[in-house]
């Protein structure tokens, strides 16, 4: 009984797509987790400034991010709040993770006063940390 070699040719090269899938499947999901973080907040025309503090950088804990946009209106995240309501939902948020910070996005068009009394609410709510969003002047 003879054994049979195989094909004649010898040996048969294919490419090994799986490494690839791999790869790509890791940046897919990489790109779904960190999409919606830059999405976070209503979107307003931040200000520009020359300076920005980037010591808070290594800070891994994710910050309550309110919005204020051009018609005076404020939001916690994407939700709509009253003056009232600002304030509970903050000091709800504090009382689970007092060290929590907050990143204030207030629209380039406001002025002082608008931008000064969520400031005020969120000291009333026992905010320690809050970060004002800036754009950096290029």
């Amino acid at each position: 009984m003879g054994m049979s070699a195989g094909p004649k040719g010898g040996i048969k090269s294919e490419i090994n797509v799986t490494p690839l899938v791999d790869v790509v499947l890791v940046l897919l999901i990489i790109f779904m987790v960190i999409t919606p973080m830059l999405q976070r907040g209503k979107s307003v025309e931040l200000p520009k400034a020359t300076e920005i503090d980037k010591n808070g950088v290594k800070d891994t804990s994710e910050p309550i991010i309110l919005s204020i946009t051009p018609d005076k209106k404020v939001f916690v995240e994407n939700d709509e709040v009253n003056e009232q309501g600002l304030q509970e939902k903050l000091a709800a948020e504090l009382v689970k993770d007092p060290g929590k910070k907050i990143l204030l996005k207030g629209d380039n068009a406001l002025n002082v006063g608008d931008v000064r009394k969520v400031l005020d609410i969120a000291r009333k709510a026992k905010a320690k940390q809050i970060a004002l969003g800036v754009e950096e002047k290029k």
